[in-house]
């Protein structure tokens, strides 16, 4: 059974960073694909950035150049570096993973919540 914790959420400044951090069980990220989704109150679930296990990156326009993703394979964990954090960057965090030769589902927030994951992030302007 995969399992996925994330961890590192919490409220900053505009301005300020955070890094998530997500431990797996059950699945190796270094034969895994593994994402981070977003939703906020009202809005749609996104998906804001994955890491293939070739090491091939995508990031949402929204978040280019101020988020990195990253893992530590040794550890089984996955990162989100969150720097020059915006108001509009506060949702619940979902840290998701597929074994190599699948893809990370669209619209995947509402299924990785009813599992209980995600870590919530709140940006005060």
């Amino acid at each position: 059974e995969v399992q996925l914790v994330e961890s590192g959420g919490g409220s900053v400044q505009a301005g300020g960073s955070l890094k998530l951090a997500c431990t797996a069980s059950g699945l190796t990220f270094d034969a895994s694909t593994m994402g981070w989704y977003r939703q906020a109150p009202g809005n749609e679930c996104e998906l804001v950035s994955t890491l293939d296990s070739a090491g091939g990156t995508y990031y949402r326009e929204s978040v280019k150049d101020r988020f990195s993703i990253s893992q530590n394979n040794a550890k089984n964990t996955g990162y989100l570096q969150m720097n020059s954090l915006k108001s509009e960057d506060s949702a619940v965090y979902y840290c998701a993973a597929e074994p190599d030769g699948f893809e990370l589902p669209d619209n995947y927030c509402d299924v990785l919540d009813a599992v209980g994951q995600g870590t919530l992030v709140t940006v005060s302007s």
